[in-house]
């Protein structure tokens, strides 16, 4: 199986993504047309990658390159076994900056190795495996899916859902030189936390999805977060005070993932007003689509 293997190649593709979203921690997430593309070929022997663009310098060449590694897994648990497989990618998502660059990745693998394998890429069965890798849904369901998605615990795997996002959507994000772990603003958040700061932002994620999918008016009072935000201040000082700034101006603005970007949401002309912010540059997004096989020719 493993000889027949070799030469099949697959290019695919996943899109940026934004968790959290403010008040929707760990549950909420939202898709970007921003994408992150790559090719995987089987070849008769070892793993290498070939990197260009955000973060190349730091990332693996071997095996352990995440896409690799979500590529093997999906081979994996297919009972598919490969002799090596040679990467080419070229990053667009930059890194460390709450933009789902590694949920990109991830997804990105999985695809790619269950359609080398030559099996129906099932989103449950990827998402189970994705959130696996990831340790939570939120990016990677959004990853595979697109759009605005909720995810939540089922009785065994994951689930998500899809929820229509408003024709008149859009979003800027605000991308710091600098950026921060994901570990790192994780552990800065509070093992407990008071119990009407829960019961607000269970309110504030109940009326975001409204605000996205139907009333994009309500976006400044549904951002509203007491759950992580302000914890992770300390990490990222210059980003919460441009979060602080914006939303005094009347944009709804968040932290992006665990940060440290800045993401504002809202009407698209609204968002022409947007102010510029030293040592912050500024990219327009709109809603992308999920996970897609860009080029299967070379499967066979």
């Amino acid at each position: 199986m493993a000889a027949d293997l070799v030469g099949r190649t697959v290019t695919v593709s996943a899109p940026a993504t934004s968790a959290n979203l403010g008040p929707g921690f760990d549950h909420l997430g939202l898709a970007f047309d921003l994408r992150q593309a790559a090719t995987l070929r089987v070849v008769a022997s070892g793993f290498s990658a070939e990197v260009t663009g955000e973060g190349a310098e730091d990332v693996p060449r071997d095996g352990s390159h995440l896409i690799l590694r979500s590529a093997v897994a999906a081979l994996a648990d297919l009972g598919c076994e490969v002799p090596g497989l040679a990467l080419t990618a070229d990053n667009v998502i930059p890194h460390g900056r709450g933009l789902g660059s590694s949920a990109a990745a991830i997804v990105a693998g999985l695809l790619a190795g269950t359609v080398l394998a030559g099996a129906d890429p099932e989103p449950e069965r990827l998402l189970g495996l994705a959130t696996d890798i990831e340790g939570h849904a939120d990016n990677v369901a959004a990853a595979l899916l697109g759009g605005l998605v909720i995810a939540y615990p089922g009785p065994d795997r994951v689930g998500a859902v899809q929820v229509p996002v408003h024709p008149d959507l859009a979003a800027m994000v605000y991308l710091p030189d600098t950026s921060v772990p994901t570990s790192e603003a994780r552990g800065l958040l509070p093992a407990e936390v008071p119990h009407s700061d829960a019961a607000a932002n269970a309110g504030r994620a109940a009326l975001l999805v409204e605000a996205l999918s139907r009333s994009p008016e309500l976006l400044l009072p549904a951002t509203e977060d007491r759950l992580h935000q302000r914890y992770r201040r300390t990490a990222m000082p210059e980003s919460y005070d441009l979060l602080e700034s914006l939303r005094d101006k009347g944009f709804a603005a968040v932290v992006s993932g665990a940060g440290p970007s800045v993401l504002v949401l809202g009407r698209a002309p609204s968002l022409t007003h947007l102010p510029d912010q030293p040592g912050f540059r500024r990219r327009n997004l709109s809603v992308g689509t999920g996970a897609r096989v860009e080029d299967r020719s070379a499967v066979v």
